[in-house]
């Protein structure tokens, strides 16, 4: 029988480096911190950190293990799949979490490592994995949203640098934002071939970023606009007209991260739904909750939730054993929003009028934020590409299904 892919590694080499990694989460990892939320990771900012929150990102920082699986040689930590599964148990024995993340970790920075130049590489990795810089996505326009490749902010060649005009919208952290990856048009004469990936500093001189106020309250979202801004030519990722190639393989990063992030991370956040629904609905005499129709539908959400799990950690080793993430992300993808969504309609239906709270002393934090969650979840079926451009992926490239003529 083959070895499992993670057990590759000697068990006594991992034993000693199991006892590495569980002597230095003793002497870095600040106790205040165990059992709290991360901060750090939250998609509106800056926020403000306490110093054991700044120590710990610089410690994971300079240790290379928020970012564990990309090359030492550029700030990673160089790890192997076995090393990392190994990391990944003890900071969860220690309640530890990675204070490393956002868009650098979870879409740019792959990217640029396949198809960067060694002197982009060296420019950007290391502060990503430090968590020092800042990214932001410039992909959909107004009139480029799920049909991507209508792009119209043009990048005209001025000779040793570019000139940029037009606008983005949905642009994730942009007014928090130090930088910003883009697909931008160099060639009007070609749809998918006229486009290229440009990185641009977001406090240039004709950037500008308008918020977009949610109906959830929230602001995470912006519309920027580029009016005549230089962009040095080394700053230009692959050549030009790249840029569909690119810019399509950071989104099976993105989409890769989001069936974990976006989905997985919230399947299991807050209380069981068995025990919610308790608390809302009270127990039968058998110490059940009393809607058997009830119990039916949250024990096929924790089930669909388990197996959705697995299947994320065994496509993640498939991943790491390949090329990185496949055309299989649009399917994780689909999940993940589906049942991200399921709960999130389930909690508010056990919770009744509690879970429809805006403000008021009337509900608990907790409830109010249910409701927020609630509103939020509709939009995880929409960005990183909707259900629907999901479903053309797959049955293009999975299925192998091709546009009738």
């Amino acid at each position: 029988m083959a070895t499992a892919p993670e057990l590759d590694a000697p068990v006594a080499t991992l034993d000693a480096f199991r006892a590495e990694v569980r002597a230095w989460l003793a002497a870095n990892f600040p106790a205040s911190l165990k059992g709290k939320d991360n901060a750090l990771s939250a998609l509106e900012g800056p926020t403000e950190l306490s110093p054991d929150e700044i120590a710990w990102k610089t410690a994971m920082g300079e240790k290379g293990w928020g970012v564990p699986g990309w090359p030492a040689a550029y700030g990673g930590g160089g790890l192997d799949k076995a090393q990392i599964r190994v990391l990944n148990e003890e900071m969860a024995r220690a309640g530890a979490w990675n204070p490393i993340g956002g868009m650098g970790v979870m879409m740019f920075g792959p990217t640029l490592l396949e198809y960067g130049s060694e002197a982009q590489k060296q420019e950007h990795i290391p502060a990503i994995a430090k968590g020092q810089v800042r990214w932001c996505q410039g992909y959909s326009e107004p009139n480029a949203g799920s049909d991507l490749a209508n792009v119209q902010t043009f990048d005209e060649d001025a000779g040793d640098h570019y000139i940029v005009n037009g606008q983005k919208t949905w642009t994730s952290g942009g007014q928090w934002a130090d930088k910003c990856f883009a697909l931008v048009r160099t060639d009007k004469s070609q749809k998918h071939g006229g486009i290229s990936f440009l990185l641009l500093d977001m406090t240039a001189p004709g950037v500008e970023v308008r918020p977009i106020a949610m109906i959830s309250g929230q602001s995470p979202f912006c519309e920027t606009f580029f009016t005549d801004v230089k962009v040095p030519k080394e700053n230009l990722v692959g050549r030009e007209g790249q840029g569909w190639e690119i810019g399509t393989r950071l989104l099976q990063h993105e989409r890769n991260s989001l069936s974990g992030g976006g989905g997985a991370s919230r399947l299991f956040a807050g209380k069981p739904m068995g025990k919610l629904a308790k608390e809302y609905r009270g127990e039968d005499e058998q110490g059940r909750v009393p809607d058997s129709d009830l119990r039916m539908r949250i024990v096929r959400h924790e089930m669909d939730s388990r197996a959705f799990a697995l299947t994320l950690r065994r496509a993640a080793l498939e991943a790491k054993s390949n090329q990185g993430p496949s055309a299989a992300t649009s399917i994780m993808k689909n999940v993940g929003a589906r049942i991200t969504q399921d709960r999130a309609e389930l909690s508010i239906e056990i919770m009744g009028m509690a879970g429809l709270g805006w403000e008021g002393e009337g509900f608990s934090e907790d409830e109010l934020t249910q409701t927020r969650t609630w509103l939020w979840g509709k939009a995880v079926s929409i960005y990183g590409g909707s259900t629907e451009i999901q479903n053309n992926v797959i049955s293009k490239r999975i299925l192998g299904m091709l546009d009738h003529q």
